[in-house]
């Protein structure tokens, strides 16, 4: 199937080009006497010294991304991200309307392409620096907003595999549709524990982590989509 193929494609890029493009900033950022002297000398916020923020949290990924010239990379990156992932979802529509014989709008569709939207409005807007508590508030509210449907798609799609996997099992591994659950389950869980520590001043460093943590996290599922579904000819 054609859908099969796109969305292996899809997946692979999609996993890929925002990994490098957050930790290509991270080197950027505590590298940045490579680039002293030039057009692209990097801004004093977006400077940091050696760490390992997945570790231990040193840094946040806005603080690395935000400033010039990382945002040359970080930007175009996500808004490239974005629109695959709109192709993402509507190949994924399409497949399970072939292999149901329906033509239905998918719930995980409609919550797919918006976690996309939304993910290249909060690309669109990070970096740009207006003195307003609303404006903060809006930009947190649309990155918490993105995390919220990206979820609830990964959750219902794999949902709908494991109903219809009687049909797949010529077209998948199903060792990796369990591997999908259990991630999906995984990010569900630690978003929920981890609301109060969220929501209350402090703990930046772990907050910091986290959000290094918990993105490799969203984007490994589409990894793993890329290992689900068996080569079609």
């Amino acid at each position: 199937m054609n859908e099969i193929t796109q969305i292996r494609k899809l997946s692979l890029w999609i996993f890929f080009i925002p990994l490098l493009a957050i930790n290509f900033c991270l080197f950027i950022s505590q590298n940045y006497d490579l680039l002293e002297n030039t057009f692209f000398t990097v801004d004093h916020i977006g400077r940091s010294g050696f760490s390992i923020p997945y570790l231990d949290g040193s840094l946040s990924i806005s603080r690395a991304s935000r400033t010039f010239p990382q945002y040359l990379i970080f930007k175009p990156a996500m808004i490239t991200t974005a629109i695959m992932l709109y192709y993402y979802w509507a190949n994924n529509c399409n497949l399970v309307n072939k292999i149901n014989q329906t033509s239905i709008n998918h719930k995980f569709k409609t919550f797919g392409v918006l976690s996309a939207v939304l993910l290249a409005i909060h690309s669109i807007f990070l970096g740009i620096k207006f003195d307003l508590q609303i404006y903060k508030l809006f930009r947190r509210v649309v990155l918490l907003l993105f995390i919220i449907f990206e979820i609830i798609a990964q959750g219902i799609l794999v949902y709908h595999f494991f109903k219809i996997k009687h049909k797949l099992r010529d077209l998948i591994n199903k060792n990796f549709l369990i591997l999908k659950a259990i991630l999906v389950c995984i990010l569900a869980a630690v978003a929920i524990l981890s609301i109060p520590i969220l929501i209350n001043k402090g703990n930046t460093h772990f907050k910091h982590a986290l959000e290094w943590n918990y993105f490799v996290g969203v984007i490994l599922f589409y990894l793993l989509t890329r290992f689900l579904w068996k080569r079609t000819t």
